[in-house]
């Protein structure tokens, strides 16, 4: 099919309507017993049940159907960027999220702090969740590394997460992943993809050498996985696409990477959903476009932890009066993907999408869940879809054709 962003450049229109797009990061999930419920349908959610029953429902397929996303995949589909044509590895995105500026000859890298035995197994893929001022003195050790020919930049992100870049001529970013994905494995070497990257995997090897002499006494963060290896691509910017001027508030780094990535106007989100509400409320007048990023329902539910997610969906919903309170034209409100805590880990399964605006066709739908959005009247369709609705329902789109 022609790519979507052909018509939306050759149709957009300029009007004064208000999009926000409330993205419960992972907010998809699974009943724990066959026929319960998830965790969106056991949350109290009267304000997003509200909104549902004058708007209609849906699902998302964030890539194809049965594959699991990542979340920047997940994220760029949600913008309305096709995720299998825009592949960017992580550490691109933690290093726009923390503002490093990538330039290009750097190689960017999202690295996990983690545990490993005496053996070297790992134990724990995220070093007991250490505090993010124990990262940053970590960082400071690492930034110490020499690499003849290379310049290296070792940077904390939040808690064990960090960034690392290569800057040298002649990197490529098509590297695997040393991080199993498992405990009680080894970490994995630094493999090459294609030939052009080999110089980068020999330089990441070498880095993890000297990382594990360095760290060989601060366990609980005692080593550190690498994943996400990439190099910043050439993508369209949201404003060009859309016609829209675009602001993100998201708290997490790696999520304000990825609106900065399409060159997203990148807020002080504070550190609460009240700081986001607040921030929102300060800028409404000055941009088009709102993407909120809520991080806790994704987080809980890798944990395995189905109350904790009921909780937190529950709070998600306490921000919709604040949201509704300004007026917008367009409410959405989904995930990026699922992250059913029965599985603990991201997964495959449409993800639920709600959208509220007064040209919305009623779908007689009462309550915001997973068995009512698929049944919902926009249907299952693919994520990078959705901006279309969006602009479409804010009457932000030409007809098309005579």
């Amino acid at each position: 099919m022609t790519d979507p962003h052909v018509l939306t450049r050759q149709l957009q229109k300029s009007n004064d309507s208000k999009i926000v797009l409330l993205v419960g990061d992972g907010l998809g999930g699974l009943p724990l017993t066959p026929g319960g419920k998830t965790e969106l349908e056991s949350a109290l959610t009267p304000n997003l049940d509200a909104l549902a029953s004058r708007g209609c429902l849906g699902q998302t397929i964030p890539v194809l159907p049965g594959i699991a996303p990542g979340s920047g995949p997940g994220h760029l589909g949600l913008f309305g960027y096709d995720p299998l044509q825009y592949q960017i590895g992580r550490g691109v995105l933690e290093a726009l999220g923390i503002d490093f500026e990538l330039g290009p000859k750097d190689v960017a890298i999202r690295g996990n702090f983690c545990t490993i035995d005496g053996a070297g197994i790992i134990t724990d893929r995220r070093a007991g969740r250490i505090g993010s001022e124990i990262g940053a003195a970590l960082c400071e050790k690492l930034n110490q590394i020499k690499i003849p020919g290379v310049e290296v930049f070792v940077r904390p992100v939040k808690e064990y997460r960090l960034v690392i870049v290569f800057r040298s001529e002649g990197l490529g970013g098509q590297v695997h992943d040393t991080d199993p994905q498992a405990t009680g494995k080894a970490p994995l070497e630094a493999v090459a993809k294609s030939d052009c990257s080999k110089k980068t995997a020999e330089i990441c090897n070498e880095f993890l050498r000297q990382a594990k002499e360095i760290l060989k006494n601060d366990a609980p963060a005692n080593f550190l996985t690498l994943r996400g290896i990439d190099t910043l691509p050439a993508i369209p910017t949201f404003q060009e696409v859309y016609g829209m001027k675009p602001a993100a508030i998201a708290v997490y780094p790696m999520y304000r990477g990825l609106a900065r990535l399409v060159s997203m106007d990148v807020l002080d989100a504070g550190q609460t959903l009240d700081d986001q509400m607040s921030c929102l409320k300060a800028a409404w007048n000055d941009y088009d476009f709102f993407f909120i990023h809520f991080k806790y329902t994704d987080s809980t539910g890798e944990d395995g932890n189905f109350a904790a997610k009921v909780k937190r969906t529950e709070e998600l919903d306490s921000c919709i009066p604040k949201i509704l309170q300004l007026d917008p034209t367009v409410v959405i409100v989904t995930g990026d993907h699922s992250t059913p805590s029965k599985m603990k880990s991201h997964s495959w399964h449409p993800v639920p999408v709600l959208l509220s605006a007064d040209t919305c066709r009623f779908d007689g739908s009462t309550k915001f869940g997973e068995s009512q959005c698929a049944r919902g009247g926009l249907g299952t369709f693919e994520a990078k879809y959705l901006m279309l609705q969006a602009m479409a329902h804010a009457g932000r789109l030409e007809k098309f054709g005579a």
